[in-house]
């Protein structure tokens, strides 16, 4: 190359073509990359500057992603609060529902159902989690959102516990009490024994007759009824014979034992004695010089029912228009049943076994009706005093069960305590949603202003690196524009120089 010489005018139009094609070359890279600064040797102190915002940018960029993830997860909150304060009002409808019946069987169900919704609270919040972080779970699942770079800008949300409903902090509310039913049996049991109270002309005696009308008692005798034939056992009851005594003084002694039936025919004389248990009328006979003479007047020997056997027949406990009634530990009335000539043991016994929470069931073998409930209960008779008298030690107008454990919903002052407590967890429900709310908030906020910073630290950068491509264009072409000028200078310059080959 050092030996081919080129003449002034040629070397001048290749440097400009030289000097055209770098910045060709300049403004096509501007073009190709869109930026006016490549690197710091394109310029410095842009190039530097806009590093350092889009650094930034990147670092904000990546704590928004953190942002989007931390916003989720208290939106996984918020939805199971939400969720919880329905099934809360829920647990609140229930305790109203049985707030509005007196039935104990009925609350019990509600007490059962109501605690089915505390245990899926729990498990709900339990559920509340977003990528193992539950604002729900209490003790290490606080959580932070970090919005700038040194972490000298964040915002703590902390987290309450659902999980567990009992808990004071959280929503104070404990399972209820759940019925726990009992059983009670009773006898049925029962015979009948008469006798015809007739004068000396074998007339029957009527009520108002006077009892020493019978040829068989005289006044000055002791008539007793007694649990043993012939004078043994226990005396129930004891009548001296006076001038004055009637038949009905002994229908009404006699009646007036518990668990025993007196019932006088006028018609017949025939006095009737219906007991639950062995009895014997017995009459110590005081003639024949003052020696007593004891006669059984009436023997009644009990033997238990069969479930065909009429209520009435041989039991003192009933009577024909007799109201059983069945109602529980509220005096909420179940059913009554009306006691007829035709009903039998196994009417009542379908009777009892007829409600929801109460069973019956009879035992031929033992004469017993057995009764389980749910609940408190009592079965009782209207109208005697002796349904259910046992062994002539008291009279009884019926059976009571009572239950292991009544439902956490079985009075009034139980439901309405638990009502209270069901308001504060709500108003305590809808606090921590309204903070989970305003964290929430916060957090959008945040977000939406990172992202609008995020944009503002790029078009930054971009003011100080990238190139406008209208001007580098307009460029790109006039430089176009020169070189052809150039090649044009270059090709003349050229032929200058050939003319001396016309000499030749």
């Amino acid at each position: 190359m050092d030996n081919i010489t080129l003449s002034a005018a040629v070397r001048q139009n290749l440097l400009t073509l030289q000097s055209t094609a770098d910045l060709m070359s300049g403004v096509q890279n501007r073009l190709a990359t869109g930026l006016k600064v490549n690197s710091a040797l394109d310029n410095p102190n842009s190039f530097f500057t806009a590093s350092g915002l889009s650094d930034r940018a990147s670092d904000l960029t990546n704590l928004l992603d953190d942002m989007g993830q931390a916003l989720q997860t208290i939106k996984a909150a918020d939805k199971g609060i939400t969720t919880i304060t329905d099934l809360v009002e829920t647990a609140k409808a229930k305790a109203n529902q049985a707030l509005q019946t007196q039935s104990q069987y009925e609350r019990a169900k509600f007490a059962t159902q109501y605690n089915d919704l505390l245990e899926q609270i729990e498990d709900l919040a339990k559920d509340s989690s977003y990528k193992g972080k539950n604002l729900l779970g209490g003790d290490g699942n606080d959580l932070t959102a970090i919005f700038n770079e040194d972490n000298t800008s964040k915002l703590t949300v902390n987290a309450v516990d659902y999980t567990d409903t009992t808990l004071s902090t959280g929503l104070n509310l404990s399972d209820l009490a759940e019925a726990k039913g009992g059983a009670a049996s009773f006898q049925l049991e029962g015979g009948l024994g008469s006798v015809t109270l007739t004068d000396a002309n074998s007339d029957a005696l009527g009520s108002g007759s006077l009892l020493t009308d019978y040829t068989g008692i005289t006044q000055g005798d002791v008539i007793t009824l007694r649990t043993a034939a012939s004078g043994a056992g226990s005396a129930l009851v004891t009548l001296t014979v006076g001038a004055n005594t009637t038949v009905q003084d002994l229908v009404t002694l006699v009646d007036g034992v518990a668990g025993v039936r007196a019932e006088f025919d006028e018609t017949s004389g025939a006095l009737k004695i219906t007991s639950n248990d062995d009895v014997f009328l017995y009459n110590a006979d005081n003639d024949n010089g003052g020696t007593a003479v004891p006669t059984d007047l009436a023997s009644v020997t009990s033997a238990n029912f069969t479930a065909s056997t009429q209520l009435l027949t041989g039991s003192a406990s009933f009577k024909a228009g007799d109201i059983l009634t069945l109602e529980d530990g509220n005096g909420y009335e179940l059913g009554s049943y009306e006691i007829t000539a035709e009903s039998t043991v196994s009417d009542l016994v379908d009777f009892i076994d007829d409600f929801n929470g109460v069973s019956a069931s009879f035992s031929t073998s033992t004469g017993k009706i057995t009764i389980e409930s749910d609940t408190d209960l009592s079965l009782t008779s209207d109208n005697t005093n002796d349904f259910n008298a046992s062994a002539f030690v008291a009279d009884s107008d019926g059976v009571t069960i009572a239950a292991q454990q009544d439902s956490g919903f079985a009075t009034d002052t139980e439901i309405n305590a638990v009502i209270d407590r069901l308001n504060t967890a709500l108003s305590n429900l809808r606090s921590q949603a309204s903070e989970f709310g305003t964290n929430l908030s916060t957090v959008e906020i945040r977000q939406d202003f990172t992202k609008q910073l995020i944009n503002t630290l790029q078009e930054g950068a971009g003011l100080l690196t990238l190139a406008d491509t209208n001007q580098e264009g307009a460029n790109l072409l006039a430089l176009q524009t020169r070189q052809q000028l150039a090649s044009t200078s270059l090709s003349f310059a050229s032929q200058a120089d050939q003319t001396v080959l016309s000499l030749f």
